[in-house]
Parts: structure tokens; C-alpha cells; sequence
């Protein structure tokens, strides 16, 4: 993950102007929140997918790096007073807490338009019919269908009380999402069949799912300084979690399920998805 980790972040500093003068507290804003330390996850899970289909590193790391730009975007809103009201992320305090609300809202927008510049640039050395394919997907994926349909949802969930077919739901869209588009990305970059993107479309909603039953599990039972995060912050909100509704040892079992049903997809690639293995198995294990 760490290599992966490297040429993400090296696109992602190639990708995010510096400016000086009246654009230069944007931009220090857009930097801060997307080039501090994170897991890359999502990164990673492209990468790998279109490793499997010898998609040139070149290509899919741009796809990578859009992606992340994406998920940056949407912590810097969702720590926003108006939002989650978090003051931490990534152990360091919050985008809105360093250079205000203003700045962080247009931050977070500047990112998300970004990253849609950034998969249709004309050194990106992708086919048009791709390009549109990924832009229509990612697009599918960051919006109304996909996480901001499932913020949406959570941002209102603890006006009532949410059973765990609907939290899985929420779950599958404000999460899953974008794991679901990364990995299909590298399968469509790669012109893979419809039988392995059906596979790795069944794998990452697994995956998202035990991804967000660990978050559960950490915001209950992690360490702040590990996390990078405030923790408590569900229980304290009243939400409705895969922690409230079945327990810390029943989430736990099910993240397990989730992780097994994942390699199970995985199957019929043999040992070219061994690095999408080892990722299900440190989503369930992470501390942070």
C-alpha cells in the first residue's frame, strides 16, 4: 500500500496548484486537507484492480488520484459545523478550524470539480470512450445515487430510528460507493468482462460494508491518538450503527462474514487479486 500511498500522492501534489496572492489561502486549503497522511484506500483498490488487467500505471493512477480528490472533498464538508462538527481529521485539527468555514466550503468544492478536470485532461492518455465511462461512473458514485445520497440520509438519521436493512443501506451509498467505483474503474480501464466487473462489483460492496462496521467498532472502542478522529461521536449524536443494533461481538462477526464473502469474489481471478486480499484483511484489522 505504501507504493500505491506514494504515486497518489505524488500525482495528487502535481494535480493541486499553488498559488500566491488572492488564490493562495484556497489552494493552502485544497493542499492541507488532501496531501496530509491518509490510508489511501480507495487509491489503492483502483490501482490493484487495474493491475489485474495490465492497465499501464500512468492511466490508472490519474483515475486514483481523482478519486481521492473526491473523497478528500467530502471530509473537509463533512467536518463542518453544519455537518458532523468534528474539530480532528487525520490528527490534525479539521480544514474549517484552520482557514474558516468559507474557505473550507469552496476547498471542498474546488476538489470535487478537480477531480473531474483531472480524469479528462489531454495528458491523461485514456480513450475518450473511457474517459466518459469513469467521469459518468464517478459522477454516479459521488452523488444523489451514491455517497451524498447516503450523507443525506445520516444527516437525518437521528430523527428517527433506523432498522439494519436501512443502515446497511445508508452505509452502502455513503461509503460503499466509492469503493464500488474504484474498483470498478480499474475494470473498466482495463476491458475487463461483464462476469469479472459483476465479481468485483460483489467484492467491494462486501468490503465497504465491513470498512464502515470497523469504523463503527473504532469510533466505540479506538484510541483518538490512533484514529486520527474524534470517537464517541455516534453514540453521543444517538445514530442508529451497526454497533447499536447488533452488539460489539455480533458487528465483529459480521465484518468477519462480509470479509469471507469478499474473498469468495475473488476466487476466479487466483492469485492476481492476492493484494485485494490482503486489503479485506486490514480493513477488519485496522486501528485507525
Amino acid at each position: 500500500m505504501a507504493t500505491v500511498a506514494q504515486a497518489v500522492q505524488n500525482e495528487l501534489v502535481s494535480l493541486i496548484p499553488i498559488s500566491s496572492g488572492a488564490l493562495s489561502s484556497l489552494t493552502d486549503s485544497m493542499r492541507y486537507s488532501t496531501l496530509s497522511s491518509g490510508k489511501r484506500l480507495r487509491p489503492f483498490l483502483l490501482m490493484e484492480s487495474a493491475a489485474m488487467f495490465d492497465v499501464p500505471t500512468k492511466q490508472s493512477v490519474r483515475v486514483a488520484a481523482a478519486v481521492e480528490l473526491i473523497h478528500c472533498y467530502s471530509l473537509v464538508h463533512d467536518d463542518l459545523p453544519a455537518m458532523d462538527n468534528d474539530d480532528l481529521r487525520r490528527g490534525q485539527p479539521s480544514n474549517h478550524k484552520v482557514f474558516g468555514e468559507a474557505t473550507a466550503i469552496l476547498a471542498g468544492d474546488a476538489l470535487l470539480t478537480l477531480a473531474f478536470e483531472a480524469l479528462n485532461r489531454p495528458d491523461t492518455n485514456i480513450d475518450s470512450e473511457i474517459r466518459c465511462q469513469l467521469s459518468y461512473g464517478l459522477a454516479r458514485a459521488a452523488g444523489i445515487s451514491g455517497m451524498i445520497g447516503g450523507q443525506a440520509i445520516d444527516l437525518h438519521a437521528g430523527d428517527r430510528t433506523l432498522n439494519l436493512s436501512e443502515v446497511a443501506q445508508l452505509q452502502q451509498l455513503k461509503t460503499g460507493s466509492l469503493f464500488g467505483f474504484s474498483v470498478e474503474a480499474g475494470a473498466i480501464l482495463g476491458h475487463a468482462t461483464a462476469a469479472d466487473r459483476s465479481a468485483l462489483e460483489e467484492y467491494a460492496q462486501a468490503l465497504g460494508l465491513a470498512f464502515q462496521i470497523t469504523d463503527d467498532l473504532l469510533d466505540v472502542e479506538g484510541n483518538q491518538n490512533e484514529t486520527g478522529k474524534t470517537v464517541g461521536k455516534d453514540n453521543a449524536a444517538g445514530k442508529a450503527t451497526f454497533i447499536s443494533l447488533l452488539g460489539i461481538a455480533g458487528a465483529r462477526s459480521e465484518a468477519q462474514t462480509l470479509i469471507k464473502r469478499a474473498n469468495i469474489c475473488l476466487e476466479q481471478f487466483n492469485d492476481g487479486a492476492r493484494f485485494l486480499r490482503e486489503v479485506a484483511q486490514f480493513v477488519i484489522s485496522r486501528t485507525h
